[in-house]
């Protein structure tokens, strides 16, 4: 994190905080299923497998549709080349308009669909060399990197931008708060704000490229 300029960094804060708020809309609209946290959809798979294998189709297809997610917004990622965000943030974007559609008119499977897969797609956003940058729908790396550096802050010996780790899993938490409150005023006002907080992101990154920040990352 601590090798993007600040205007990047605050992409991917805020970028972290969309894919807190999806999640928790996401969790809350689909008996505790998530649609970017496949962590948990894989305890899921492996507990409904055990328990009620009938169910277990339902965490199978949010990971595989997370991971065709991440496939399609690394073809794009790819062909957009130095217009990669913007691309990239625009398609989710478009997903979640689909998906707040999709909410509103009470079809929850394609509402989990666009979701999931506006939520794959997004982590294309930050590359480097072909490689996730910054994982921005997950946090496991993100604390582990946090509680390297806290330990080299003990012994004296501080890494550089440590602290960014855990502004992201801030910015994620953060995120959940505000889908889950969202949520309860109404799952087609949570899907609308984040349909509305996605089209926002789109426009941050197409001025941030336009900008020729110095970081193409």
């Amino acid at each position: 994190m601590h090798r993007f300029d600040r205007s990047r960094r605050a992409l991917a804060f805020a970028i972290a905080g969309l894919a807190g708020f999806v999640d928790a809309t996401g969790y809350l609209a689909a008996d505790q299923y998530f649609v970017s946290f496949t962590s948990g959809n894989s305890t899921r798979l492996g507990v409904d497998i055990a328990t009620e294998p009938a169910r277990a189709f339902i965490p199978a297809l949010l990971i595989g549709g997370f991971v065709t997610g991440v496939t399609l917004g690394a073809l794009v990622a790819e062909a957009a080349e130095a217009r990669r965000k913007t691309m990239v943030v625009g398609l989710s974007a478009a997903l979640l308009v689909l998906a707040a559609g999709a909410r509103v008119a009470g079809l929850p499977a394609p509402f989990m669909a666009c979701a999931v897969l506006a939520m794959g797609v997004l982590n294309n956003a930050f590359l480097r060399a072909g490689e996730v940058a910054v994982g921005l729908t997950y946090m496991p790396g993100a604390l582990v990197r946090f509680g390297q550096g806290l330990a080299s802050a003990i012994r004296g010996k501080a890494r550089e931008g440590w602290l960014a780790n855990l502004g992201l899993w801030c910015s994620l938490a953060a995120g959940a708060v505000g889908g889950a409150f969202a949520s309860t005023q109404g799952g087609a006002l949570a899907a609308m704000l984040a349909a509305g907080l996605a089209a926002v992101l789109f426009v941050a990154a197409l001025a941030i490229e336009r900008r020729g920040a110095p970081q193409s990352s």
